[in-house]
């Protein structure tokens, strides 16, 4: 069964440690498996399961650990509690101080290793091709205040006393804003006319509503009217015969009605009907792949074997070690979406669960959040997407959000994505067979022929569509086998929905920096469809921000 994986690309912003010498130098171009760890310049790196994985020996100039432009994506620092730390520098007398380092100078050719003062702080010039930024314009690279002075020097000693620096008082080291003038920045940002048909297809409803939801209800909400309209209850224990008890008609119209954008009603002229009959069928097309029966030699006929499974085969709610590999509180991942434990202390597993198979702490609890505006219901009682009626909610879930460079499901069905030039020089346009390059377009799409999974869908699309009266036009491309992957250049790929540090240049800001996030499509802790993420991005990478009322 496919996982839902919203997080394509993983930074990690997390403090430069000394190394235990226990563990392999780095070696450039060596392939580096998932969670490996190595040794470079006197500190501990471990490579990041995923993608992340073919960067870790990748060329050295880009993701050598700890010296590479762009290491964090692809390793973490690691031991971080037990690393022996180096050898002080002695001031002559037994103790340590860092009076002896000199002030750094905008100009100055610094070599690797040499180690300098500025505002108070300690920086080591790192080896290797950043070298000759170190001693670079300072407005990119001074230790500790140019925009991009990460990629030149690390911290030496963060609790270095502030003897060598001639930089100014650190008291008066703070940028300060307005929380006004903070939302103000973050409308400007998100005022795009694509954020803002995001935002509204990602709405919600208070789950005091949702829970008085029930099949015929005069109080039901408008769009979960018009499914009762199209499919009833007998029209549900129809088409799903042979599903789990778990997945109750009840079920169908509490998700329907805890997201407004879908099956709602179009004001613009496109037909609501119509839109919500093909995002059934496209939907419960997908459900049957996802966790139908496949028995060919049931009296039922494949198209109808839809839901059979509630969560994965092969766990259940006490199998430890499952799909928790981003639990670590050491990772972004980990502190963003703590992850629930067991009595014992062990994280709970976020295995395959729902119509969609909800999958790892970083789904469960953006999910949980869309939910119940926590993150911890869901990680702390993940069960809950197998057992209540967020098992068919989680599908919708996944619907309505897109994924940069993805769109969402319901955008590809109601019009609103719009393939652009690169889009279609990808063979990606409206139809059922971009929603499979949606869910699962790296095992079953692009291969040049349809393969099984794929032609599965299609056939239970047409059969849903068949029954829910919709003529799927002759034109429309229903499979994937010569579609391309979505890109940052495709129509989807410019809406960014996720904050990340801004290294920009702003001299009337102290430093020159730029105190400020920008938008990014890779995913990271900060959500742009989240009004107070912003301010929490800002302060996050820009920790001597104060926002004042």
């Amino acid at each position: 069964m496919q996982k839902i994986t919203l997080g394509l690309f993983f930074l990690f912003f997390l403090p430069y440690l000394w190394a235990t010498p226990t563990y392999p130098q780095y070696k450039t171009g060596t392939q580096y498996i998932g969670n490996e760890i190595v040794v470079n310049n006197g500190q501990t790196y471990q490579c990041t399961a995923g993608i992340t994985t073919d960067w870790c020996g990748s060329v050295a100039w880009a993701y050598a650990p700890g010296s590479g432009t762009a290491w964090k994506d692809a390793w973490t620092i690691y031991n971080t509690n037990n690393a022996p730390t180096a050898p002080d520098e002695t001031d002559g007398t037994g103790g340590t101080s860092n009076k002896t380092y000199p002030q750094y100078k905008a100009g100055t050719k610094y070599v690797e290793n040499e180690i300098v003062v500025n505002n108070g702080k300690t920086y080591q010039c790192m080896p290797g091709i950043t070298v000759a930024w170190c001693g670079s314009v300072a407005w990119a690279y001074a230790p500790g205040s140019g925009t991009a002075w990460e990629n030149a020097w690390s911290i030496y000693d963060a609790n270095a006393p502030t003897g060598g620096s001639t930089g100014g008082s650190t008291n008066s080291n703070t940028q300060t804003f307005t929380a006004q003038q903070i939302s103000d920045k973050e409308a400007l940002l998100t005022s795009s006319p694509q954020i803002k048909a995001t935002k509204d297809s990602i709405k919600t409803r208070n789950n005091l509503l949702v829970n008085n939801i029930s099949p015929g209800a005069a109080t039901n909400p408008e769009n979960v009217k018009r499914v009762e309209g199209i499919i009833s209850a007998d029209t549900w224990d129809y088409l799903f015969i042979r599903r789990t008890p778990e997945y109750t008609y009840r079920n169908l119209l509490q998700a329907t009605g805890k997201f407004p954008a879908f099956c709602a009603t179009y004001t613009d002229g496109r037909d609501s009907d119509s839109i919500c009959r093909k995002s059934l069928a496209t939907m419960f097309a997908h459900f049957t792949q996802e966790t139908g029966g496949h028995n060919r030699h049931d009296s039922v006929p494949e198209w109808r074997q839809g839901l059979v499974h509630v969560r994965e085969g092969g766990w259940t709610e006490s199998s430890r070690n499952g799909y928790n590999s981003q639990c670590d509180p050491l990772i972004w991942q980990g502190k963003t979406w703590p992850c629930g434990k067991f009595s014992d202390g062990e994280f709970k597993s976020y295995f395959g669960r729902g119509a969609k198979q909800l999958s790892y702490n970083y789904n469960y609890g953006p999910f949980s959040e869309a939910m119940f505006g926590t993150v911890r219901t869901l990680l702390d009682n993940p069960e809950q997407v197998a057992d209540t009626w967020l098992n068919l909610a989680s599908a919708v879930f996944f619907f309505v959000y897109p994924q940069p460079p993805k769109p969402s499901m319901l955008h590809v069905i109601d019009g609103t994505w719009v393939p652009n030039d690169k889009d279609i020089s990808n063979n990606l346009s409206n139809g059922f067979g971009v929603t499979t390059q949606i869910i699962n377009g790296g095992v079953e799409c692009g291969r040049g022929r349809e393969l099984a999974q794929s032609t599965n869908r299609i056939k239970y699309y047409k059969a849903f569509s068949n029954y829910l009266n919709i003529k799927v036009p002759q034109d429309e491309v229903l499979g994937c086998a010569n579609m391309e992957k979505f890109d940052n250049a495709g129509a989807a790929g410019v809406v960014n929905i996720y904050w990340d540090k801004n290294w920009s240049y702003d001299g009337a800001n102290l430093n020159g920096g730029s105190y400020a996030c920008k938008l990014v499509a890779y995913q990271t802790p900060y959500s742009a469809l989240k009004t107070d993420d912003y301010a929490k991005c800002v302060k996050n990478h820009f920790p001597d921000v104060v926002i004042t009322d």
